[in-house]
């Protein structure tokens, strides 16, 4: 009985040991910085979002506020405008009457 333990306990104590090498391979590298850090950081540089040219941090700001200021769609010619609407009314009456051949 006392074999039995001892090699219970010795198993057991291999699996915890095991067991502790897997938890810390599984912390990240010390030379990664904490998202914490991360998060506080003030970034000064940026990218613009148009064609990825680096900014300083002015630069940025102003083409936000010109991207927030312009219209949200960009103005069509009549002739566009016209043929939505027909689309839009042809799919109108798809829906209704299915059956018609248009």
């Amino acid at each position: 009985m006392l074999k039995i333990i001892s090699k219970f306990s010795l198993s057991t104590s291999a699996g915890l040991v095991l067991g502790w090498q897997a938890v810390v391979l599984a912390l990240p590298p010390p030379e990664d910085i904490p998202e914490e850090v991360l998060r506080t950081e003030i970034i000064t540089d940026a990218r613009s979002p148009i064609d990825g040219k680096p900014l300083t941090a002015a630069e940025y700001a102003d083409l936000q506020a010109q991207l927030q200021n312009r219209p949200v769609t960009p103005p069509l010619s009549p002739q566009v405008r016209e043929a939505i609407t027909l689309l839009r009314l042809r799919r109108l009456i798809r829906t209704l009457i299915p059956f018609l051949p248009i």
